[in-house]
């Protein structure tokens, strides 16, 4: 073998593999078992509080700041809403410094909990993993996996094979990591806009991590492995069916930058290994896409730590003080019914809180019955979306979804989630 296979091969594989274990491969640190970027944010967070404070604090005058000074504010009606939105995040941040503020948004459940628990984590999540980024998508890996999975991903959800890097890392690492992801491939010509759209909203759920804690306070340890696949089962079975109902049918599937063939056309390991080659020989230097790939994710990170404090304390008051989520729970109780006749209306209403921030229904499911309790905790991950901080991490990728057209699809997987989730539930032994 020349120099000149030796070079792509070996980039292929070292490179990828680096990518490969930093997304995807857990690794036990003091306890605890996660990803290697979870364990860098961890770090960070625990170590030095007060940098990763002010750090978020500064990601925060930048994306409110940069839409006035680049004069894009006004580019769009969308544009308009989030800058206004995006301001109520300059108090929100100081009010958290000087703890300072109205009792309703002070709790330790609202404003601590979104500064916290999802604007220092997410913001730092999002460029540390475009770093590791550079290695995942950039010398091979994505095109060898496009090959291998084209025949499952296409048939079920009309998304090319590569797209299952993306599902994968979602629930290893988290929606953020996902839609990270995403938004890189989508920005480099590799996804139509209907596929980024399909994947943001069908495969960037909360990690596995994450999903712990949910059954955790759901009580369901006891489960573990029904409420893990169960919820991997149902998420997908609802994305297969959405992908094709509108709004997600109806979005734009022509793009002159994606090759019409996607990863079609070939197949096998020889294939998946001669793509990756071929990837990895053309790649530019490390160099130059850890530089685009971090700018990427810094600039992500700005548009995404302010919509999640706004955003997020709407979604978190509205669900508390109003009665919003109990209208919304009118649309799903028919649903819920036919399920759990017994307080449906109260059932249902939990679940529409979940729009809110995805972790509520749980908290608020603690004293229901073991088969009801199941059921609202694979319905809040399989949903996907909500305002606290997947749906701003959506908007902020620039895929071209509209905040309607994501409470739609919310709506869709939530309504479809709830027979889906019973159905898995009764199969597996536990409703």
């Amino acid at each position: 073998m020349s120099w000149k296979d030796i070079k792509p091969v070996s980039r292929f594989i070292v490179l990828s593999s680096v990518g490969a274990t930093a997304f995807f491969v857990p690794i036990e640190i003091n306890g605890r078992s996660t990803i290697l970027i979870d364990h860098l944010v961890t770090l960070v967070t625990s170590q030095a509080p007060l940098m990763a404070t002010a750090y978020a604090i500064l990601l925060i005058v930048w994306g409110v700041g940069a839409p006035f000074w680049t004069r894009t504010w006004n580019a769009s009606t969308t544009s308009v809403v989030l800058a206004v939105l995006q301001c109520l995040s300059v108090p929100l941040a100081i009010m958290y410094l000087t703890g300072v503020g109205p009792a309703a948004i002070m709790a330790p459940d609202m404003l601590p909990f979104l500064f916290e628990k999802l604007a220092v984590p997410v913001g730092l999540v999002v460029p540390v993993g475009a770093i590791f980024l550079t290695f995942l998508i950039g010398f091979g890996l994505l095109e060898a996996i496009g090959v291998l999975m084209e025949p499952v991903m296409r048939p079920l959800f009309r998304t090319p094979g590569r797209s299952a890097i993306d599902a994968v890392a979602s629930f290893a690492g988290s929606y953020s990591v996902g839609l990270l992801i995403t938004s890189r491939v989508y920005k480099s010509g590799k996804y139509t806009a209907r596929e980024a759209a399909v994947i943001a909203t069908g495969f960037s759920t909360v990690s596995a991590t994450f999903m712990v804690i949910v059954a955790k306070t759901l009580q369901l340890s006891d489960i573990w492995n029904a409420f893990f696949f169960g919820t991997l089962l149902v998420t997908f079975a609802v994305t297969a069916i959405t992908v094709r109902l509108p709004p997600l049918s109806r979005i734009d599937n022509s793009d002159p930058r994606v090759d019409e063939g996607g990863d079609a056309g070939q197949s096998g390991l020889a294939a998946a290994w001669r793509a990756g080659i071929d990837a990895a020989r053309n790649a530019p230097s490390v160099g130059w896409f850890l530089k685009e790939n971090v700018i990427d994710g810094l600039l992500m990170a700005t548009r995404v730590v302010p919509s999640i404090l706004a955003m997020g304390m709407l979604g978190l008051l509205a669900a508390k003080y109003t009665s919003l989520f109990d209208a919304l729970g009118y649309l799903l109780a028919p649903v819920v019914w036919l399920i759990h006749p017994e307080n449906a209306l109260e059932v249902a209403s939990i679940m529409a809180s979940g729009l809110a921030e995805m972790f509520l229904p749980a908290i608020q499911a603690t004293e229901l019955e073991h088969d009801i309790r199941y059921v609202i905790g694979v319905v809040s991950i399989s949903s996907i979306l909500f305002l606290s901080a997947s749906i701003p991490c959506v908007i902020a990728t620039g895929i071209p979804i509209s905040l309607l057209q994501m409470l739609v699809i919310w709506l869709q997987r939530t309504l479809l989630s709830i027979p889906l989730a019973y159905a898995v539930g009764r199969l597996l032994g536990v409703t």
